[in-house]
């Protein structure tokens, strides 16, 4: 009875193991994998200022709140070369963001990496699909795609080497190919390639923005 207590004690403990670190779940398009299980933060690591800014809800990843970052450390990261994909929902006047090449800070605006724009409606001119403040989409280049506040696009973010390409609903919006040797932006912000991870804006009170079906394909 005793051998049998702590068989089943070593069982359960190889169980719970495996749960703290579980595999990454694969998508059902080749060689992309999920990076948000729809059902929790895990895998995600929010910023030290106002967490509440981020919830889950009904399968999807909700930012309602004062600035706050989510960054993903999940098995995949750090990533270089890689093929992003989500669904991404914007309410009027919104404004959110999706970093890449990034590196985990408790507060304030990332310093490292590119931001992709995510922004319909918001009073800031850098649109949707935005290499923010490097390559910027226009209102108007919204509204000949059709991206509308309230319904659902695709965004792809695509790395390979020093090539980026913003993808939205299929149509490729920034094709930018960052300088060798390039400098940094300003003593605030690196903006450049290297290697890093996601993460995602919570941009202020007003904004709400929801994410679903993130996916990543290393290449």
């Amino acid at each position: 009875m005793r051998s049998f207590v702590c068989s089943l004690a070593v069982a359960v403990a190889c169980i719970a193991g495996t749960r703290t670190a579980p595999a990454e779940t694969p998508s059902t398009e080749d060689g992309f994998v999920k990076i948000f299980d729809g059902e929790s933060m895990e895998g995600w690591k929010l910023a030290e200022e106002n967490t509440d800014a981020w919830q889950v809800e009904d399968g999807k990843l909700v930012c309602r709140g004062e600035r706050c970052h989510a960054f993903y450390v999940g098995p995949l990261a750090p990533m270089k070369d890689f093929h992003f994909k989500a669904e991404v929902m914007t309410t009027p006047g919104s404004n959110a963001g999706i970093y890449f090449h990034t590196k985990y800070q408790p507060t304030g605006w990332p310093k490292y990496g590119y931001e992709c724009q995510v922004n319909v409606s918001h009073k800031d001119p850098k649109k949707t699909s935005s290499l923010y403040a490097v390559e910027n989409v226009s209102a108007e280049d919204l509204a000949a795609n059709g991206i509308k506040d309230n319904q659902w696009y695709t965004q792809e973010i695509i790395v390979t080497g020093r090539r980026i390409q913003l993808i939205v609903n299929g149509k490729t919006l920034v094709d930018y190919t960052e300088p060798e040797n390039k400098e940094a932006f300003d003593k605030n912000f690196e903006r450049r390639l290297g290697e890093g991870t996601i993460a995602l804006q919570a941009h202020d009170p007003k904004s709400v923005c929801y994410f679903r079906n993130l996916r990543v394909k290393p290449l």
